[in-house]
């Protein structure tokens, strides 16, 4: 767990990551099935130093815009810091385990009846605290989150919704089609964020917290590197 402080006597709370690393050995989805690859460019004399990266922008933490699966969709870059920013409901899973379809009873349990209009929703399951670099486990093997259960949660008017887990079952094989990913056209329709890779939300003290997930504003994209952390 990584806890920063926030300031002089922690007047402005504490800071929890809540972000998976990213290195040379980390994989994206099977869709792209890409490794990163990092390539660092020096110049002397003496010591200087620039990094490229090429990478899918669904790897690690990251979030997605509609125009992951919508051709109309709007781009990362079109997304407002309001629909990132704001206070956040960690919903308890943990108890779930792999290939786990969670549903609307699970939901509930967790404490999803508690969304408020314009809330940020954190599914907690801690696969990605477990799993995380296990390829392709991480991704074969995940709880996942069905549309039915999508559509409940879109009901209850969040605005963003993050997950630890690799929540969408088709993504997992190999043949899916596009308009298999029903679980992100069910969010991302409704003009719902969606965020990947988070992690570390057994960390979060509380149920509510302050929630930031300040990203790379790429135009033109489906989707962007993020950078998730709570303040509590």
């Amino acid at each position: 767990m990584l806890v920063l402080s926030g300031g002089k006597g922690d007047r402005m709370g504490r800071f929890v990551d809540l972000s998976v690393t990213v290195d040379s050995s980390t994989m994206s989805p099977p869709s792209t099935n890409m490794r990163l690859e990092v390539t660092p460019h020096n110049r002397g004399p003496g010591f200087w130093q620039v990094s490229s990266v090429h990478q899918s922008l669904h790897t690690g933490a990251h979030i997605d815009s509609p125009l992951h699966v919508f051709r109309n969709g709007i781009t990362t870059a079109e997304i407002s810091l309001d629909q990132v920013m704001g206070e956040a409901l960690v919903v308890d899973l943990s108890w779930v385990g792999p290939n786990h379809p969670v549903t609307i009873d699970d939901l509930k349990e967790g404490g999803a009846g508690d969304v408020r209009r314009g809330d940020i929703v954190l599914l907690r399951t801690d696969w990605t605290d477990k799993m995380y670099g296990k390829w392709p486990d991480y991704f074969t093997q995940s709880p996942y989150f069905p549309p039915e259960s999508a559509q409940w949660l879109v009901d209850q008017g969040p605005k963003n919704v993050g997950f630890d887990f690799f929540e969408e079952y088709c993504a997992r094989l190999p043949d899916f089609r596009s308009e298999d990913f029903a679980m992100h056209r069910v969010i991302l329709g409704a003009g719902v964020v969606i965020m990947e890779g988070l992690t570390n939300l057994g960390a979060l003290p509380r149920r509510r917290v302050d929630f930031p997930a300040p990203f790379y504003k790429i135009s033109g994209t489906g989707g962007a590197p993020a950078r998730f952390f709570a303040t509590v």
